[in-house]
């Protein structure tokens, strides 16, 4: 992985000296947290174009909701959706991602102009995917995935995900690498949301350091996901409505960029950004050595300093942190 600030750079991207920020523009009827509301090209455009002023550093476009239950959109609908919008964030200047499954539209959206493709089933879903990419030298996001959701549970069992995602995640880095993607050009998910339990998800986020033995910077997608409902409603609640886990997205970016992902995939993006701006204050203030005045050993008020490596789940432990019993984790939100 080519060092930047311990994040590792992607070649054929922008160079960032934090954790970037990479807003949601969804195209789509039927997304999990904001469908239909950018469904019109004008109106997607409008809003990538605010997701950039509003300290977005790249564009993910998508043109297909993988949200449970959700029905494929036919190829020429996605087309449709998608190539329009790419083509008119490019036109304004925006770094754009497509987030797609399909090879058609990442060729087409990469005419378009757009840098980066984006497919949750890292080249599973299209077999023509891979030598797309390969042949167009883009970069290309490689996430975990096991399988379309359609119907419910797609093998979202574990002996220890932490582990399972990281081989599972480095066997389809080499498949895509043979593929001739360019290793420099691979970005690492692990597809938070995807055939996971809420515990699974925390577990994951608890130990992205352990990704990064990959050798790829790592994408973290965590916005509005159903595990953040899970932990801010408590056990037997309801959890809130996608679009009130902005908050809790915004403290996962932070969390992220402090572990040293790459970049954050964010539906709201102005805290999300101030999160990551903080943390890499704090990474440099770290960097600079002692504080003035400081004793060896002791804060400030000369009290221990707290070890490094606390868990993210508390003193509870993933399994009281998630909520209602019997919460199906295998989905895929968009």
């Amino acid at each position: 992985m080519n060092n930047l600030s311990g994040r590792g750079r992607v070649a054929g991207l922008p160079a960032w000296d934090r954790c970037a920020v990479m807003g949601v523009v969804n195209v789509t009827p039927d997304s999990f947290s904001d469908g239909g509301r950018w469904f019109d090209t004008t109106a997607a455009v409008k809003h990538g174009l605010d997701l950039v002023a509003e300290g977005a550093d790249l564009v993910d476009v998508g043109g297909e909701s993988t949200r449970p239950g959700a029905t494929r959109v036919d190829e020429a609908e996605e087309l449709r959706r998608v190539v329009p919008v790419v083509r008119g964030l490019v036109s304004e200047g925006v770094t754009v991602s497509v987030d797609t499954m399909r090879a058609s539209v990442a060729e087409q959206a990469l005419a378009a102009g757009a840098a980066l493709v984006n497919d949750v089933s890292g080249g599973l879903a299209d077999p023509a995917m891979i030598p797309v990419v390969a042949d167009a030298g883009a970069p290309f996001v490689v996430m975990h995935w096991r399988g379309f959701l359609q119907g419910g549970n797609v093998r979202g069992v574990y002996e220890d995900v932490v582990a399972e995602v990281l081989d599972e995640l480095r066997a389809r880095v080499e498949a895509v690498s043979a593929g001739g993607v360019a290793p420099e050009r691979i970005v690492v998910d692990p597809g938070l949301g995807f055939s996971k339990e809420a515990e699974h998800d925390l577990a994951l986020l608890a130990h992205l350091d352990r990704l990064h033995a990959l050798g790829h910077p790592l994408l973290v997608a965590a916005s509005r996901k159903r595990f953040l409902g899970r932990v801010l409603a408590g056990p037997g609640a309801a959890p809130p409505p996608a679009r009130e886990r902005d908050a809790a997205t915004a403290a996962v970016s932070a969390l992220a960029a402090h572990a040293g992902a790459w970049a954050v995939r964010v539906h709201e993006v102005r805290a999300t950004a101030d999160a990551v701006r903080v943390a890499r204050a704090v990474e440099g203030a770290r960097a600079a050595g002692p504080a003035p005045g400081a004793r060896s050993g002791h804060g400030a008020h000369g009290a221990p300093h707290a070890p490094g490596g606390q868990d993210v789940h508390g003193a509870h432990g993933p399994g009281h942190a998630t909520g209602a019993p019997g919460e199906h984790g295998a989905v895929g939100e968009r």
